[in-house]
């Protein structure tokens, strides 16, 4: 896995993407909050022809091109429904923190699965 929160050109990523396939990675997934491609998308085609890299996850917090949206590669993170309970939790002058704490949610889906107790 390799994380970074923006692809400009995607240079950086790919080139660590071709030193861990060097290393002896198998697949190879890249995540990025903020897929901006401003270089076009030909590297990460040939990235992928090449098999250096598995599958790309950006968000849908910017604009995505059609182009983009049609490549094998490509898997599109949804993010409207954390954004809007953001939007919803000011407008009610709340405070954000427990959105953004995930420790209540994680016990809730272990008590769930039996392996915690209330």
């Amino acid at each position: 896995m390799i994380v970074d929160d923006m692809i400009s050109s995607g240079e950086s990523m790919l080139d660590v993407a071709g030193k861990l396939k060097d290393l002896g990675a198998k697949r190879i997934f890249v995540f990025s909050a903020f897929g901006l491609f401003c270089e076009g998308l030909e590297k990460f085609d040939e990235s992928f022809a090449n098999g250096i890299i598995t599958k790309v996850f950006t968000t849908n917090l910017v604009y995505r091109t059609p182009e983009l949206l049609k490549r094998e590669w490509y898997c599109e993170v949804d993010m409207s429904k954390y954004l809007s309970y953001i939007i919803d939790t000011l407008n009610h002058d709340m405070s954000i923190s427990r959105l953004l704490n995930p420790a209540d949610k994680i016990k809730e889906l272990l008590v769930k699965k039996g392996l915690k107790s209330e």
